[in-house]
């Protein structure tokens, strides 16, 4: 079982790491949604990749077995919203990690709360000013689910949607016309 300080890894690290296009496409995935690390991207390949897994053992069994378990996983990721309720497996074959990506709170509240970046978003949920429901969530990669998607929110306390509409709504100010010269005397001294 392993001792309860050392728990089991649950990423693995790309197997040619020094491929440059896996390099690139790593780096703008990260950029696309304020990833903090390589290894947070690595997790959520992990686990498309048990996801997938679990699938391809779904086709391989037989016709009873299959009809058995594979309404359990399509009801799981239809819960997270990663398929729709009427997918097949071939459905969950075609995920991808931006799929499992979109589903981070991160993300979610990028959207929905109409943050500039996917980092500020980042820095909001960390720092406890986002809630889910009536309970604040702090972890950047939650998966948030298709029931709780609707009920996110800021705290009552944060100082944030004041500050967001504050950058929203200033219009840009234009230069006044009349500009007085610094060469020309002034009349009022006289």
């Amino acid at each position: 079982m392993g001792d309860p300080k050392y728990p089991r890894r649950v990423w693995r690290k790309p197997k040619r790491p020094l491929n440059y296009e896996l390099k690139m496409e790593e780096l703008k995935t990260l950029g696309t949604f304020g990833l903090r690390t390589k290894r947070e991207l690595w997790k959520a390949h992990t686990e498309l990749s048990r996801v997938r897994h679990q699938a391809r053992s779904l086709l391989a069994l037989r016709q009873e077995v299959r009809a058995e378990k594979e309404p359990i996983l399509m009801r799981s990721l239809a819960r997270i919203g990663l398929v729709s309720g009427d997918a097949t497996l071939d459905d969950v074959l075609n995920l991808t990690v931006n799929d499992l990506l979109a589903r981070r709170l991160q993300t979610i509240v990028t959207k929905k709360l109409e943050f500039k970046t996917p980092y500020q978003a980042r820095q909001a949920v960390i720092h406890g000013h986002i809630m889910i429901g009536e309970r604040k969530v702090d972890i950047p990669s939650y998966t948030v689910t298709v029931a709780e998607e609707d009920s996110i929110h800021f705290s009552p306390e944060s100082r944030i949607p004041s500050m967001l509409e504050k950058t929203q709504s200033k219009p840009k100010e234009e230069p006044a016309t009349e500009e007085t010269p610094k060469d020309a005397p002034d009349s009022s001294t006289e």
